[in-house]
C-alpha cells in the first residue's frame, strides 16, 4: 500500500538509499516507485524526472559526506584532522557506494543550482582542515583539488573492489595520508616564488616551479 506522507525528502532518501544497494547507474523510477509503494506516475508528484531524482540524490550525498567530514575534524589540527577527514570520507563512500556516484560527473546549472552549493559544502570541512597548513591562500584550489583527488579515488577504488593485492587497505591508507601530510607541511613559498619541498626535519628536499 502507498506510503502515508510520502514526500520529496522521502523519495530522494529512498531513491538514495536503493542506489546504495542496485547501484547508480542501474537506479530506475519504476524500482524506486516499487520502493516506496505507489505507481511510477505517482513519483513525478515529487520529483522531476530521472535527472531531477539524480541530482537530488547527488545534493543529499554531498551535504552528508560534508556533515561527515565536518563532525570527523571538530577539534582536531594538523595531521590528526587530515586523517580524520580522508577517513570519514572512505567510511562514507565505502558505506553508500551508490548515491557517492550519484556525485561525479554532474554539471551545476549555475552558482546556485543546488549542486553547486551542496559540493562547496561538502569541501569546508577539507578546507577547514587545510588551514591548519601553511597553504598559500592563493592555492587553495589547487590544494583542495589535490585533496579532494587523492582521498576520493582511494575510496572509490577501494568500494569498488579494486585493491586486490594482499597489502592491507589500512596500512595503504595510512601511507597515503602520511604522504599528503608531509606534501602539505613541507610545502614553503620563498620570495622569489619557487616551492621548496622539504623531509620530516626540515632539510631541503629539491625545488619545483608552480
Amino acid at each position: 500500500m502507498p506510503r502515508a506522507g510520502l514526500g520529496t525528502a522521502a523519495v530522494v532518501a529512498a531513491g538514495a538509499d536503493l542506489a546504495d544497494e542496485v547501484g547508480f547507474p542501474a537506479l530506475t523510477m519504476g524500482q524506486l516507485a516499487e520502493r516506496v509503494g505507489v505507481r511510477t506516475p505517482s513519483l513525478y508528484k515529487h520529483v522531476a524526472s530521472q535527472d531531477d531524482l539524480n541530482r537530488r540524490i547527488a545534493a543529499l550525498a554531498m551535504d552528508e559526506a560534508g556533515a561527515a567530514i565536518g563532525a570527523a575534524v571538530q577539534g582536531r589540527a594538523g595531521r590528526d584532522a587530515l586523517q580524520a577527514a580522508a577517513r570519514a570520507l572512505r567510511d562514507f563512500v565505502v558505506a553508500h557506494p551508490g548515491r557517492y556516484a550519484a556525485t561525479i560527473g554532474l554539471e551545476p546549472t549555475g552558482p546556485d543550482d543546488p549542486i553547486a552549493l551542496a559540493a562547496a559544502r561538502s569541501m569546508e570541512p577539507f578546507a577547514a582542515v587545510l588551514r591548519g597548513y601553511a597553504i598559500d591562500p592563493a592555492d587553495m584550489t589547487h590544494a583542495l583539488r589535490a585533496l579532494r583527488s587523492a582521498f576520493h579515488g582511494f575510496a572509490t577504488i577501494e568500494a569498488g573492489g579494486g585493491f586486490q593485492w594482499s597489502t592491507g587497505t589500512e596500512e595503504s591508507f595510512e601511507w597515503l595520508v602520511d604522504l599528503v601530510d608531509r606534501g602539505l607541511r613541507t610545502r614553503e613559498e620563498t620570495p622569489d616564488g619557487v616551492a621548496v619541498f622539504t623531509g620530516r626535519a626540515g632539510q631541503e628536499g629539491g625545488t619545483r616551479d608552480h
